[in-house]
């Protein structure tokens, strides 16, 4: 079965804009999805056993490898299995929220997602929500420690191999304080672009992964 694998990690539920805008992308998705949603349910983050596991033979697996091995499965081949990959991604304090590096953790293994990459090429939509503004010209500019990072773990070459098309609505404290309130009509112009490009990006996607 082909699908898309929708991996959400922000905590705010239906609040949450990137899952808003996610939403513009579905809405435009002609096809099966597989919906992850790291906040409800996170994934533990990896341990010694994980680790260990990878290397030893599954017949001398203690109980804790096991555990850890049929998880790391059970997410890998979900990962593999998809044809398209959409995420959710917001800033938290300059970064990932903790649980989607913990799921990173847990599905790059050698030789199995990375060197070489079975997904190399694969298309990927990454949402990233964030309060303020990154970009050049603004005072946080370099700040963000988001997207860089997580372009690089989905999209390099060496890694998983994506290849990843990122939205950034931004200046969403706008909305919320008032002394922000002259950047509203920004965080408005930003979230107009961000639904336009994953209703295109859909459309564009979902042509591809059906020819």
């Amino acid at each position: 079965m082909s699908y898309l694998l929708h991996v959400d990690s922000s905590s705010l539920g239906e609040a949450s804009v990137s899952r808003r805008v996610a939403r513009s992308f579905l809405a435009g998705w002609d096809g099966d999805v597989v919906h992850r949603d790291l906040a409800a349910a996170p994934v533990p983050h990896i341990t010694a056993a994980g680790v260990t596991a990878r290397e030893a033979d599954p017949a001398d697996h203690s109980e804790e490898q096991a555990a850890a091995a049929a998880l790391q499965d059970e997410l890998i081949d979900e990962f593999v299995g998809a044809d398209a990959y959409l995420f959710t991604v917001p800033m938290y304090n300059l970064s990932m929220p903790s649980v989607f590096k913990a799921w990173l953790d847990q599905i790059i293994v050698f030789g199995r997602t990375v060197r070489p990459s079975p997904t190399a090429g694969r298309p990927a939509v990454l949402i990233s929500a964030r309060g303020g503004g990154y970009g050049p010209g603004t005072p946080h500019h370099g700040l963000d420690y988001v997207v860089p990072t997580t372009e690089a773990v989905l999209g390099r070459e060496e890694l998983l191999g994506l290849e990843v098309h990122t939205v950034v609505p931004e200046l969403i404290m706008a909305t919320h304080n008032p002394e922000l309130a002259d950047l509203l009509p920004k965080h408005e112009e930003s979230m107009a672009d961000a639904h336009r490009r994953v209703r295109e990006l859909a459309a564009t996607i979902t042509a591809a992964t059906a020819a």
